[in-house]
């Protein structure tokens, strides 16, 4: 039996997905929530490693498990019996019986990150930890300029920080990049089928510091079309990024 997990997790809590000798990542957490039920260790695959410190509005995993489990059999059971055995800062919001044919990682259709800037002289304590507090005179209609220009298969890989990406094919595919401001808070939503290693905080940190008139676009632009790692970019913080969806073409 092989179920889809859908959950939400505020990343500041956690060093990121990926399952570490600390033990203190969602992977970890959520394998020994299954070990609690199952006495069994078995792997939670995600569609994505989100960097400690980047939240999730609807990551997705999955896991395989023994058809004939006599504890719990109903997803909806899972998922009560699970969430009571997560920290508070990780809930799973469905699951759902899926045929094998699903993978978490290897079958998405499209994913969507959404950062978030806070731009004022105060940073109200609620966003602590939730947005990048952007400070000064920022630029949003440069914003909106470079954001126009990323949509469309490029080489990012001016824009990764893997140590080996020029041995790797680095081109992807923006399906959609937008910007919108409400009052201080300003969104920068990005929709694709993949992202590289770091690619949507690069972006977003070297789109904000020529915003903030620290760089030319120009600059921005020669990084992009030269696909140029010479120098390392500016990288936003984890803080403000999310996981806000992952799309797959079927579920069955």
């Amino acid at each position: 039996m092989r179920l889809k997990l859908t959950l939400a997790y505020n990343g500041s809590h956690f060093a990121g997905w990926q399952s570490q000798s600390h033990g203190n990542t969602v992977q970890d957490f959520l394998e020994k929530a299954f070990y609690s039920i199952t006495k069994k260790d078995l792997i939670v695959h995600g569609a994505g490693r989100t960097d400690a410190g980047v939240h999730a509005l609807a990551q997705c995993a999955h896991i395989d498990l023994e058809s004939d489990h006599k504890k719990i059999k109903s997803p909806q059971k899972w998922l009560i019996a699970l969430n009571a055995a997560l920290p508070s800062s990780c809930r799973l919001l469905k699951i759902e019986s899926v045929s094998q044919d699903f993978h978490a990682r290897f079958t998405p259709h499209q994913k969507t990150y959404r950062y978030l800037l806070w731009n004022d002289e105060v940073l109200p304590p609620l966003l602590h930890q939730r947005v990048w507090h952007v400070y000064g005179p920022l630029d949003v209609g440069i914003l909106k300029k470079l954001a126009a220009t990323i949509v469309g298969a490029h080489d990012f890989r001016g824009f990764t920080a893997r140590s080996g990406a020029a041995r790797q094919n680095t081109v992807r595919t923006l399906d959609a990049v937008r910007v919108s401001q409400r009052g201080k808070e300003i969104r920068l939503t990005f929709q694709g089928s993949g992202f590289l290693y770091h690619m949507v905080r690069m972006l977003v940190g070297s789109m904000v510091h020529a915003a903030r008139g620290k760089s030319s676009s120009d600059e921005f632009l020669n990084r992009l079309h030269s696909a140029a790692r010479s120098k390392t970019p500016r990288t936003a913080p984890a803080d403000g990024l999310y996981l806000v969806k992952v799309r797959y073409k079927r579920v069955s």
